[in-house]
């Protein structure tokens, strides 16, 4: 018999056909690829299969009398990749998994079957591609206090804001490159709309501060309303504009948030560019560490799939979560913490309209750090006028903003993104 773990692998797309080349070439050594499935049988994938069986159901992978463990890189929140996982771990067969939805949707099944069953479920490629930040966060950072974690979680996004910057694209060209590079899917939503970030941000915090993944306790906006005007305004306060999560940790719960901020160009983040993912984590007593790696690309996910096979094979495996979801601890908040904020407006081409905007902002207690107004041009009507506020609670700057947009005959185009700062 072989002392090699034997791997079923279902999901033969960029990521799996790389996964299975690496095994095929004994890339992990204590493990070996037995059966695969995919929808396709014949479709050509650069890689020779002839020595794994085919099965064209992946659940026959949990039923098949050689496979030892399977990896799940199917996608999907629910669906076939669940049911799969499911009957998996209740088969006891040890799960990997990229799968960063269905672990952010359905944390507390999948827990209660991997933990109740010691089963080892391992999602390294589920956040932050090729950066071990799993592995940091689980292991690497056992018996600190983690109050604070923070960072660029998605290389698509990252990837467009990065090449507005540098290359002066607008959103929609940069989004179209992102697409031809293979940095963004065909149907982006999920990532510009920032839920992906989020869905990663959920299972960092359930592991930092024992929070159940619950996506509906995290504050989302992503990157659609960013405009190269925005870019463009952000360099004249020497800042760039990246989408960043982060769970912090209160005296009222955790607060979670995913949202483009603008960060000061001297900040490690500012220096995080294109599709490359980065996680700062301030822990006691360790201090601040940042990671930084490829959060795109079928290589950086391989990589960490990869990463996990070899875990198992050399018996370091875990369950999803140390304790079920149901005996985690901690509260999450709707508190947003303080900030500054970088306010864009288009103002009526009239007299009175900055007037009267700052009015709006000083009734609703917010106070105003610095200005910048561009000249008209032949046929503007509006003109665009930023501001960076002095630092100001989330609730009075969102009451300023309801009041201007309900001034229509002066402004017609109103957003906010936070600046980001670092720990006092």
């Amino acid at each position: 018999m072989s002392d090699k773990i034997r791997i079923g692998l279902a999901g033969l797309g960029t990521v799996g056909a790389t996964v299975a080349a690496r095994l095929l070439q004994g890339a992990v050594p204590h493990a070996e690829l037995v059966a695969v499935s995919a929808r396709d049988a014949n479709k050509q994938r650069g890689v020779d299969l002839s020595a794994a069986d085919f099965v064209a159901d992946p659940q026959e992978l949990v039923s098949h009398h050689n496979v030892d463990v399977v990896v799940e890189l199917i996608g999907g929140e629910n669906g076939v990749a669940l049911s799969l996982v499911e009957a998996a771990l209740k088969k006891g067969k040890p799960v990997v998994t990229a799968n960063k939805a269905m672990l952010a949707a359905h944390a507390a099944p999948l827990s209660e079957l991997s933990v109740g069953g010691n089963v080892p479920l391992a999602f390294e490629a589920a956040v932050a591609g090729g950066i071990p930040v799993i592995k940091t966060v689980r292991e690497g950072l056992a018996g600190n206090d983690i109050h604070r974690l923070c960072g660029i979680l998605n290389g698509t996004c990252n990837y467009i804001l990065s090449r507005m910057e540098v290359a002066g694209l607008s959103f929609d060209d940069a989004l179209k490159e992102a697409q031809e590079k293979g940095f963004a899917e065909a149907d982006p939503t999920l990532d510009v709309s920032g839920m992906d970030a989020g869905q990663k941000l959920a299972i960092l915090s359930a592991l930092a501060y024992g929070v159940a993944p619950d996506m509906d306790n995290i504050s989302v906006t992503g990157i659609e309303a960013i405009m190269a005007a925005d870019i463009a305004f952000a360099a004249e306060f020497d800042s760039v504009i990246r989408l960043v999560g982060l769970a912090e940790r209160s005296g009222y719960g955790i607060y979670h948030s995913v949202e483009p901020v603008l960060v000061k160009r001297k900040h490690p983040l500012a220096q995080v560019v294109n599709e490359l993912n980065a996680v700062s984590i301030s822990a006691m007593p360790l201090g601040e560490i940042m990671l930084q790696g490829p959060g795109a690309g079928g290589g950086a996910t391989a990589s960490a799939v990869l990463a996990d096979v070899s875990d198992i094979a050399s018996g370091f495996g875990r369950p999803l979560f140390d304790s079920t979801v149901a005996a985690m601890k901690e509260s999450a908040s709707k508190n947003a913490p303080a900030s500054e904020f970088y306010i864009r407006l288009a103002l009526a081409d009239q007299p009175g309209s900055m007037a009267k905007a700052t009015q709006i902002l000083a009734e609703n207690g917010v106070s105003i750090e610095e200005v910048v107004q561009r000249s008209s041009e032949a046929g503007d009507s509006h003109l665009p006028v930023v501001f960076i506020t002095h630092q100001t609670e989330k609730a009075a700057l969102t009451s300023a903003l309801s009041a201007l947009e309900q001034q229509s005959e002066i402004c017609n185009s109103v957003l906010a993104l936070p600046v980001f700062v670092d720990e006092v």
